[in-house]
């Protein structure tokens, strides 16, 4: 086997292991009991997205992808906070605290 045959095969097997990791998320954001529970799993998601890009950038040997995944990272950073922004603003006005 030479060394590009076991990192064909090594990306292959990460590209389906993150794949079922965002099957997986993607019913916990579905199930979720509480939105704290959708809120990170949206967050695991965009991180298994970014990785999925990056196994994806080494598989094809473009670094371009690699962009996408930062643009990706800074997306999730940012959608994660406003969601929690989101939750705090909720939790104060249903405690009753006159807001």
């Amino acid at each position: 086997m030479t060394p590009a045959d076991a990192l064909s095969m090594a990306t292959l097997v990460s590209l389906v292991l993150l794949g079922l990791a965002l099957l997986i998320s993607a019913i916990r954001i579905f199930i979720g009991p509480t939105l704290g529970d959708r809120v990170l799993a949206l967050d695991l998601m965009t991180v298994v997205a970014m990785g999925f890009v990056g196994a994806i950038a080494i598989r094809t040997g473009l670094m371009l992808y690699l962009d996408i995944a930062i643009a990706l990272a800074l997306l999730g950073f940012l959608a994660t906070v406003a969601l929690a922004r989101y939750i705090l603003s909720r939790g104060s006005t249903s405690e009753g605290d006159g807001r």
